[in-house]
Formats: structure tokens, C-alpha cells, sequence
């Protein structure tokens, strides 16, 4: 029997595990921010570079190197925290969290532990059935992310069979915020859609900050799950696990509902849920990790090295006016503005182009242009690349630019497909690449005619069909001088002329 088998058949059901237990959730949600350079030293902070290319003395924890705080990834810290709705610290200090483990080449983590930049909050998370659920947020804290062990020779990617490890300490240092929730009661049968409503609005919203990527497939996000159940009507809370690293929305959501069934499950049999760690399998199950530490076991202390955090409230509130729209707020006004069904919204915020689409119509162009832009061309063009659409080397002031030149007669739809490929591929900006090319639109009625004049001469047959009262057969000749004119002849003008030499 396979692993993924034996746990499922150890699951109880989950409309009895609702109809006798109560879940308790807590989530912790680890953001690496997009600053240029990492927490504490001057490493490039980018993702994907060749193992152990970007790391200095400071982020390798070699002897002798200070640590100094990085500016931008505390306003962004604040940020955050403002628009988690918290209360930011007007003084707080990091402290060193102490374990041993390959991945952190100190031997500890600089981290903060009882003075966070940003507590007591909440995010109003909406759910897909237009309610929202508050969720109370405990605290978000700075801190440094740690290497990347990559296990070789297990059939897991994990440690358990390897042969051998590496260590990648290019990410050692990168700075890191966690936003911790406050326990989650009374969710009940919608646990596990709430967890993912929750950590969904939250990328969301870093994503809107412009703080992170947020790309989960990347690790740039990462979500721990904690579950507990407790009886119907108890006090207490029950003994909770801690999935840890869920990389994506689905499975942050099947994650809960797994550890739900499973713990009723041993409830269930007389046995004692162990209070530990567990790995997220995509298979959708959860296994076990490690007993979970304390906080005592971390032996934090006040790191030394670096001084005290202390925000004005001048910088505070500079910071409070940048934060912007909640986004499904600002989709639902769009929505309302552009007046498009529920699922044409959905289908544009699946691909990316909500946000560009509302960029390039701030330039002045019409919202049904720029979504058959990016919805479509464009769309397909990401695709072609194998890159998301927001990645394609073209701005939505340069996508306005083009539909422009189509609304005033200088480009066909044929011709601005043209220039789009050429902004794409590095040759300028629209109009460059329209006259560069030489692909205006032909409005010289006397070439135009020639170029008719020799498609009729070319098909006589179909200009007696035209003559014969067959007027759709023009569409053929306005074909031909297309062709002939290499698309830059305007077709409402050209069949206008067509239809006028036959008469």
C-alpha cells in the first residue's frame, strides 16, 4: 500500500468530523520582499541565480561581519502592517533565534521576537459568496530567510533517503516578514475555504503593496497551516500540528481538510494528536516532521549586533497614504465601471490582466480595446514565451500607444499586431516601430485603385458576381488588394471603392 493510500484510510468523514468537532486554525504566512539588496547586507536579492553566487561574509555568517538593517525592507514591513490594519511600533528591537540546521549558516536567525514592527490587526477576507470573514491578525515581524537544501536521491525531494545534500545560500539573508493570525474559531464546515479565501486575499494585497512577487511556485511566499479540533462546546483548545511550506492556494486548502480528517480520526480511536510538524505532500496528504519547538527552545535573545527600530510617526503616516485599494474592492469597482460579467472578471483576474488592462485605460483608452489586447493578443503571446503576461517586455502606456494609432485610422488591427511584436521584441516604441517598419495605413486613394483596378482585372468572373447582385463576393477582391498592399490599405476603403467599380 502506498503512503498516499494507507493516510487516506485513516481519514474519518468529514461531515462527522464537523458534526463532533470544532477546527481551530492559526495561520503563518512567510513574504520574501522584492527589495534590490537582502535584510542585513549588500547581496543582490533576485531570484533563480546560479547556487552560492550572491552571498557575502555577512549573509555566509562568517566571523567578524556586522549585520546593517536594510531601509527599505522596514518601510515596506510598515506597510504592510498598515494595511493589515495593525498598530505600528514606535520602538522595538531584533533578537537571534538559535537553532542548528544546514540551511542557516549562523547557526541562528535574526528575527524579532517579543517587539514586532506591526500587531494587532485584521483583514476583512472576502469569501465566494460575497460575505467576508474577519481575521484577526496577531503580528507581522522582520526577519531573514534562510539557504535552500536541495536532497538528492530520495523519491520524496526530502531529506528522509538522501543521498545526498546541497546547500544554495543565495537566499540566506533575504528579507522576510511573517504575518501571524490570531487563533481562527467558528469556521466550522468552512475552515478550509477560509484558510485559502485568507491567504489568497493576502497575496493579493502584497501583490497591490508591490512589496512581493508573491510567487508561491517560487517559495517568495509560503504559507504554515496550524489545525486543532476541539469537541463541540469545549473551552479548550485541542493539541495542533503545523503543516509547513504549503506552495500554492489549493493546497493550503486541502492541507486544513486533511488535518481535520486525520486528527478526528485519532481522537476518534481513543489516541492523543502528537503536537508537531508535518510536510505537505501534492499527492494531498499530510506526514510527519518533527515535535514542535517552543519558544524556549529557540533561546532567543537581543541581537547585539544591530539597533533598536524606531519609526517616526512622520514616516508612519508618509508611508499610510501609499497604500492602496484593496484589490477586490478596487475589482469590484471596476467591474461596475466596465460593466462585465462576474465571469469575464473572473477569466482576467485568473490570467494576470486585471491590473494591466486598468493601466492602460488610465491612458486614456476605451476598457473593451484594452481588454482585447491583453486578453487575447497578448495573452497568447505569454503563452507562446512560457512567461506570465505581466512579464512581456511591454508597458501599458506602450499598449494604449497602439490602440491610439488604430482609433485614429494610422493602423489596422493587422498592422498594430505588427507593431506589438516589434515593441516586444526590442525595437522601440510604437510609432518607432510603425515607421520603422513602414506599416502605416495607405490612405492614397489612387493606389489604392490600382491595386483594385488589377484585382479586377485578375478575376473577372467574380466582378460579374458582384454585378449579379452577389455583393459578398467583394470580400475576395478586398482580399487580393490586401494582400497587394500588404495589409496598409484601410478594408471599409477598399470595399468601398470595389463596390463602386462594379456598379
Amino acid at each position: 500500500m502506498s503512503t498516499a493510500t494507507s493516510a487516506s484510510a485513516s481519514l474519518l468523514d468529514y461531515d462527522e468530523v464537523i458534526a463532533a468537532y470544532e477546527p481551530v486554525m492559526g495561520m503563518e504566512v512567510h513574504v520574501e520582499l522584492n527589495t534590490a539588496t537582502k535584510m542585513f547586507c549588500g547581496c543582490a536579492n533576485r531570484f533563480g541565480a546560479e547556487p552560492n553566487t550572491l552571498v557575502c561574509p555577512v549573509c555566509l555568517g562568517l566571523p567578524g561581519s556586522l549585520p546593517v538593517l536594510n531601509r527599505s525592507a522596514v518601510e515596506s514591513a510598515i506597510r504592510i502592517g498598515l494595511a493589515l490594519n495593525c498598530d505600528i511600533a514606535p520602538w522595538g528591537r531584533f533578537a537571534r533565534k538559535n537553532y542548528f540546521y544546514p540551511d542557516q549558516p549562523k547557526n541562528y536567525q535574526i528575527s524579532q521576537y517579543d517587539e514586532p514592527i506591526a500587531v494587532n490587526g485584521h483583514l476583512d477576507v472576502p469569501l465566494d459568496d460575497g460575505t467576508t470573514w474577519r481575521i484577526e491578525i496577531e503580528r507581522a515581524h522582520m526577519e531573514e530567510d534562510t539557504g535552500k537544501l536541495t536532497h538528492i536521491g530520495s523519491d520524496t525531494g526530502r531529506i528522509a533517503g538522501a543521498t545526498t545534500s546541497l546547500a544554495d545560500y543565495n537566499r540566506s539573508g533575504v528579507p522576510l516578514i511573517e504575518i501571524v493570525t490570531k487563533p481562527i474559531e467558528g469556521a466550522g464546515a468552512r475552515a478550509p475555504e477560509i484558510a485559502r479565501a485568507y491567504v489568497t486575499a493576502l497575496r493579493d494585497l502584497l501583490r497591490a503593496l508591490g512589496v512581493s512577487d508573491v510567487r508561491m511556485d517560487q517559495g517568495s511566499m509560503r504559507c504554515d497551516s496550524n489545525v486543532s479540533l476541539k469537541p463541540i462546546g469545549a473551552a479548550e483548545f485541542g493539541t495542533r500540528t503545523e503543516t509547513k511550506n504549503v506552495n500554492s492556494l489549493k493546497s493550503v486548502e486541502v492541507a486544513v481538510r486533511y488535518e481535520m480528517r486525520r486528527q478526528a480520526a485519532v481522537l476518534k480511536s481513543g489516541g492523543t494528536v502528537t503536537q508537531e510538524t508535518r510536510h505537505f505532500h501534492e499527492d494531498g496528504f499530510t506526514s510527519p516532521g518533527r515535535s514542535k519547538e517552543t519558544a524556549q527552545d529557540y533561546r532567543y535573545f537581543p541581537e547585539p549586533d544591530l539597533e533598536p527600530v524606531a519609526p517616526g510617526a512622520e514616516l508612519v503616516e508618509q508611508l499610510r497614504t501609499t497604500i492602496p485599494e484593496y484589490p477586490w474592492l478596487s475589482r469590484k469597482r471596476i467591474q461596475q465601471e466596465w460593466g462585465i460579467a462576474d465571469e469575464v472578471m473572473r477569466d482576467l483576474v485568473n490570467i494576470g490582466a486585471l491590473d494591466l488592462i486598468a493601466a492602460t485605460v488610465e491612458h486614456g483608452v476605451s476598457s473593451d480595446a484594452a481588454r482585447a489586447w491583453w486578453g487575447n493578443f497578448l495573452v497568447q503571446k505569454a503563452k507562446e514565451g512560457g512567461v506570465e503576461v505581466s512579464d512581456l517586455p511591454i508597458t501599458p502606456a506602450q499598449v494604449a500607444a497602439v490602440i491610439k494609432l488604430v482609433d485614429d485610422g494610422k493602423l489596422s488591427n493587422k498592422l498594430a499586431r505588427q507593431v506589438v511584436e516589434g515593441v516586444l521584441a526590442g525595437e522601440g516604441e510604437p510609432e518607432q516601430v510603425m515607421n520603422d517598419r513602414g506599416l502605416v495605413v495607405v490612405r492614397d486613394d489612387s493606389l489604392i485603385q490600382a491595386a483594385i483596378d488589377q484585382a479586377l482585372e485578375a478575376h473577372p468572373d467574380i466582378v460579374e458576381k458582384i454585378r449579379g447582385g452577389k455583393v459578398q463576393a467583394a470580400g475576395a477582391i478586398v482580399g487580393a488588394v490586401m494582400k497587394a498592399t500588404k495589409g496598409q490599405a484601410d478594408a471599409a476603403r477598399v470595399r468601398e471603392l470595389v463596390m463602386a467599380a462594379c456598379s
